[in-house]
């Protein structure tokens, strides 16, 4: 079975697929790479996180909207 990140792996470089894959090298900077993903992953909860509080913005906002309405 061959995952994407496979596929993409070997478009951008078939020796480097090649040595990994086949040859089983890996490539020499992991702690670089390492964090790599878990700078990658604490984007992701930051960007999640954004849209949480672009929710509650909006919430805020409608429920703001609604009591000047009521008030009027």
């Amino acid at each position: 079975m061959i995952r994407a990140s496979e596929v993409a792996e070997y478009v951008y470089c078939a020796r480097a697929w090649w040595l990994r894959r086949v040859a089983g090298l890996e490539p020499a900077d992991r702690e670089r790479r390492a964090m790599g993903s878990a700078r990658h992953v604490a984007h992701g909860r930051m960007v999640a996180l954004s849209g949480l509080a672009l929710w509650a913005g909006l919430v805020l906002l409608a429920g703001g909207v609604l009591l000047l309405v009521i008030g009027l």
